[in-house]
């Protein structure tokens, strides 16, 4: 993969803080009296050191350097065994809880994505918990993302442009261009992700295939059922 960028990934936390996500991840693993917790796409760990506690094993997997070199410099992170790859290169199962927060299905591609499911399957102990949530296409969430007009801030670099181009290239396919310019150099970082925006009676189909019973689809993180017009997928499945 094509890394990120290390100053864009310094904003990660800023931009996707601590918050009721996060909360109900970390609920659920007291819920099911987790001893071993996989994050999987940790990303830069700010979620990932808080399941730690005694007598808790915490594994944070990402394929980003960048983002687990951020993750390894964070306070609690000697608290965690750090990993980098994708689902194939999960150290230490059997695992009670996999999760995969912010969105971290959206960015794995079908083919890979079953893959993945299989590969948590056999890292989670039979009546383990998977849990993650992905936004519904019948929300067209990416349409209000091509309207957003440009912003500025400021950053420890100087003066930060940003923006995005989005190209819909299939039902349920989306090309997110994120345009970065630091007004101060002129430089232009571009980094582009395609994202998977799968129905909910597909991801149900993939988790039974793959040997999970989905024990509930949420549109919100206090478990509101989700129906057809949720913006938010919020998905429990348990291995059998």
């Amino acid at each position: 993969m094509t890394d990120y960028d290390a100053r864009l990934v310094a904003l990660y936390d800023e931009d996707n803080p601590d918050g009721p996500d996060h909360d109900w991840f970390r609920a659920l693993a007291d819920e099911v009296g987790a001893a071993a917790v996989l994050d999987l796409g940790c990303g830069t760990g700010l979620l990932t050191v808080t399941f730690a506690r005694p007598g808790r094993a915490v594994v944070g997997v990402d394929p980003s350097p960048t983002m687990l070199a951020h993750a390894r410099a964070r306070a609690g992170s000697a608290d965690v065994r750090w990993a980098q790859g994708d689902s194939r290169d999960v150290p230490d199962a059997p695992y009670d809880l996999a999760v995969m927060s912010g969105n971290v299905a959206q960015h794995v591609p079908d083919g890979d994505w079953e893959r993945t499911l299989d590969d948590l399957r056999r890292a989670l102990r039979p009546g383990g918990v998977l849990a993650f949530e992905s936004r519904n296409p019948r929300a067209r969430a990416w349409e209000g993302w091509a309207d957003a007009a440009p912003t500025t801030r400021p950053i420890a670099h100087g003066p930060l442009r940003e923006w995005y181009e989005v190209d819909e290239t299939a039902p349920g396919r989306v090309v997110l261009t994120a345009h970065n310019r630091f007004e101060g150099t002129g430089e232009h970082v571009v980094e582009t992700v395609t994202l998977a925006f799968r129905e909910r009676a597909t991801l149900e189909r993939q988790l039974d295939d793959a040997g999970f019973t989905v024990e509930g689809v949420w549109a919100d993180w206090v478990r509101t059922p989700a129906d057809d017009a949720a913006p938010l997928l919020v998905v429990e499945a348990r291995r059998r």
